[in-house]
C-alpha cells in the first residue's frame, strides 16, 4: 500500500498531545495529592510523566528532517545562521523564565539558576544539528553509540575513581561538574540538595534523543509505503526499548541524570506511539478526535512560557483564607476544586481546567493564524 504523507498529521498530533500531558503533570492543585503516573520517579525508574522532556526532544529531532529540506546545507548559510538564533533565542527565554518576575523583594544574583528545561531543548538542538550536517545517516548512528557508551563510560569511570556509587544523587559526576563550572548556588535546589537535573554533562545522552528523533523523521521522509513503515518502527522502537530496558540493570533508566538506558527506553517508546499515530491518523484517517491536539502543538514553546509564567503568577499572588494567606494558586484549588472533586480528583481537575483554558487561548491564535516560531 503506497501512500505520501503531505501534512505530517501524526507528528502535530503527537506534539500536541506531549504538551497536554506537560500541563496536567506541572498543574496539579497540591503536590500533597497527586496520582503517581503524574509524578516524576523518585531516583531511578521511568513513570509517564518521566516522558514528556525525551517526548518533545524527540518530536524536535524529528521536525528537524523537514524543516531542514527548506535551506541549503551551507556551514555558512541561512540554516547556520538558523541554528545560532533558535538556539540563543530558546537559551535566551529559558534564563528570562527563570528570572520572572523580574523586579521582585527577595531577588539575589547569587542564587540565579542559569540552567533549566528550555536551556537543555538549545543545547540539545544545538549539537544535533551540527551532527546532522556533519554526517549522513551511518555516521549520526555511530556518533549516538558513542555518545551514549561514552557517557556511560564518564559515570562508571567516575565511581570507579571516588570509589563512591556513580549513579546516585550525591555523588555522581553531573553533580561534580555543574557544581565545579556553575557553582552550587546557581543549580537547581528541588530535589534537597544542589543538584541540577538539567545539567551539563547530562545534556551529552539528550542529544541523541534529538538525533533517535532525526533518524526516524529521515526514515518517515525517504520511504513511500508508509503502512510497511509503521510497522518497521514499531520493531524499532520495541528493540530501543528492550535494550534500553536490559542495559537499565546495569545502567540504571534515570530522567535526572539522563541516563543511556533511559535515552533508549523513552526513545523506543515515542517511537511507537508515533508508529501508532502514522496508521492510525495519516494511513486509516481516523481523526475526528485530533483538533485540539493539533491546535495545543501548534505553539508548543509559547505554550510552555505561557504556563510557566502563569504559575508563577498564582504563586506570587496571595489571597486569604481561613484567618491564613495562601498563594492565589492554592486559593483557587482550596475553594474550587477541592470542594468540587476531592483532594487528589480536586488536584487533578484543576490540572485538566488550565489545559482548557491553555486550548482556549491556543484556539484563538490558531484561529486567527498566529503561529510564534522560533
Amino acid at each position: 500500500m503506497t501512500q505520501h504523507i503531505n501534512r505530517f498529521m501524526a507528528l502535530d498530533i503527537f506534539r500536541g498531545a506531549t504538551m497536554a500531558l506537560m500541563v496536567i503533570v506541572n498543574t496539579p492543585g497540591t503536590w500533597a495529592y497527586v496520582y503517581s503516573p503524574l509524578r516524576h520517579a523518585q531516583w531511578h525508574g521511568c513513570t509517564l510523566t518521566d516522558l514528556v522532556f525525551p517526548f518533545f526532544l524527540f518530536i524536535i529531532g524529528v521536525a528537524m528532517t523537514f524543516s531542514f529540506d527548506k535551506y541549503d546545507i551551507c556551514k555558512y548559510g541561512p540554516l547556520f545562521n538558523k541554528i545560532i538564533f533558535r538556539t540563543i533565542t530558546i537559551f535566551i527565554i529559558g534564563l528570562l523564565l527563570n528570572a520572572f518576575p523580574f523586579i521582585r523583594q527577595d531577588w539575589d544574583w547569587s542564587s540565579f539558576r542559569i540552567l533549566g528545561v528550555l536551556q537543555r531543548i538549545a543545547l540539545a538542538y544545538f549539537f544535533a544539528s551540527f551532527i546532522v550536517l556533519r554526517f549522513d545517516v551511518k555516521g549520526i548512528v555511530n556518533t549516538s553509540f558513542i555518545l551514549l557508551v561514552g557517557y556511560w563510560i564518564l559515570l562508571m569511570g567516575y565511581g570507579w575513581y571516588s570509589g563512591q556509587d556513580p549513579y546516585v544523587l550525591k555523588t555522581n559526576l553531573i553533580l561534580v561538574i555543574d557544581q565545579f563550572l556553575l557553582g552550587k548556588s546557581h543549580l537547581y535546589g528541588g530535589t534537597g540538595i544542589q543538584f541540577d537535573p538539567e545539567g551539563l554533562l547530562s545534556t551529552v545522552p539528550s542529544v541523541v534523543t534529538v538525533l533517535i528523533g532525526f533518524l526516524v523523521g529521515t526514515m518517515i521522509k525517504t520511504t513511500k509505503d508508509h503502512e510497511d513503515n509503521a510497522q518497521r518502527m514499531a520493531v524499532l522502537g520495541s528493540l530501543l526499548i528492550i535494550i534500553g530496558w536490559l542495559w537499565g540493570f546495569i545502567f540504571p533508566i534515570n530522567k535526572q541524570l539522563w541516563t543511556s538506558s533511559y535515552v533508549l527506553y523513552t526513545g523506543g517508546i515515542a517511537i511507537i506511539l508515533l508508529a501508532g499515530l502514522i496508521w492510525l491518523v495519516d494511513i486509516k484517517k481516523i481523526n475526528w478526535w485530533t483538533k485540539p491536539f493539533v491546535i495545543l502543538g501548534s505553539n508548543a514553546i509559547f505554550l510552555y512560557v505561557l504556563s510557566s509564567i502563569w504559575v508563577k503568577i498564582l504563586l506570587k499572588i496571595s489571597f486569604e483564607l481561613e484567618g491564613k494567606m495562601i498563594s492565589g494558586y492554592s486559593y483557587f484549588y482550596k475553594t474550587i476544586f477541592q470542594p468540587l472533586a476531592g483532594n487528589i480528583n480536586g488536584s487533578l481537575l484543576f490540572a485538566f481546567f488550565h489545559v482548557v483554558i491553555f486550548l482556549i487561548i491556543l484556539t484563538w491564535m490558531y484561529r486567527k493564524k498566529i503561529y510564534i516560531k522560533i
